[in-house]
């Protein structure tokens, strides 16, 4: 069974976001500094800094057996589709009022590695909003949550009966995922899906670089870009776009594509439950840790 370092939910903040989450790890790996070029006066060659003992470097890029997968479908039960979109009126509007009355009152779970993070003396509205952020002022939980609310896939969290997450997982074949990440010397973190069909691949982080391969509906490698992101010295210019988001294609072929054309394999998620009065969210898998 492939273990999913991040279990589910339908938020983590902007598409953006999400994959810059999933590709941190990689990046931070430790940076050596460049030795000298020339020994100081009257001395040796000082030797280049050896990275910490138990830091895994990033494993080379190579050719990989690609893994299919099947993107999850649209929930079919028309109420939902009405319940995402009061989320996303209230999410816009940021009415805590409003979106407290879509939250259970008690028994909002918050599911993570460690454990159950939701304080069982405080409200659902409370917990959701620990959860998420909705209390910073950078207004990320809103916008988690409008991002949420766009989501029209559900899947059953089988610990708990009744209870639906988005966004749902796509299928693929656990074994041979497993097979894949052994093969090519990576963690499940290091791995996306394509969020449509041909998405196009170029050979450069531009936006009007060449074309080199589109990717087929299959597990994508994600490596980390040490190049440095795009800034704007002049003033009052518009900001810089996206960075696009590095990848190696099953062919070996290491290209860019945009940051928002793929998605982590495994991703928070926020959770419901549809009760007499209709549709609340129930629960929140993911977070800190």
């Amino acid at each position: 069974m492939r273990h999913v370092r991040f279990i589910a939910i339908a938020l983590t903040l902007s598409a953006a976001t999400t994959l810059a989450a999933m590709t941190a790890p990689a990046a931070a790996q430790a940076q050596l500094p460049r030795p000298s070029q020339l020994p100081p006066a009257g001395g040796q060659a000082q030797p280049a800094p050896q990275p910490p003992q138990g830091t895994q470097q990033p494993a080379p890029p190579k050719p990989y057996t690609p893994v299919a997968i099947t993107p999850a479908a649209p929930a079919s039960d028309p109420s939902f589709e009405a319940f995402r979109k009061q989320l996303a009126d209230v999410a816009k509007r940021k009415d805590r009022a409003g979106l407290t009355r879509l939250v259970v009152a008690q028994g909002f779970f918050w599911q993570r590695e460690t454990g159950d993070g939701a304080d069982k003396h405080k409200s659902g509205i409370d917990n959701l909003a620990a959860a998420i952020g909705l209390n910073a002022k950078e207004g990320f939980g809103w916008d988690a949550l409008n991002e949420a609310a766009q989501d029209p896939t559900l899947e059953p969290m089988p610990e708990r009966n009744g209870v639906m997450c988005a966004p749902a997982s796509p299928k693929f074949d656990d074994k041979a995922f497993e097979q894949l990440t052994k093969a090519t010397g990576t963690e499940d973190g290091d791995w996306g899906f394509p969020n449509g069909p041909n998405i196009e691949v170029r050979g450069g982080p531009q936006a009007n670089a060449p074309v080199v391969e589109k990717l087929g509906m299959h597990l994508v490698w994600v490596v980390p870009d040490d190049a440095p992101p795009a800034t704007n010295a002049r003033p009052n210019q518009p900001p810089p776009a996206p960075p696009a988001l590095k990848i190696v294609t099953p062919s070996g072929k290491v290209g860019y594509v945009a940051i928002d054309a793929i998605s982590p394999v495994g991703v928070d998620q926020i959770c419901y439950i549809k009760d007499a009065s209709g549709w609340k969210i129930a629960g929140f898998i993911g977070g800190e840790q």
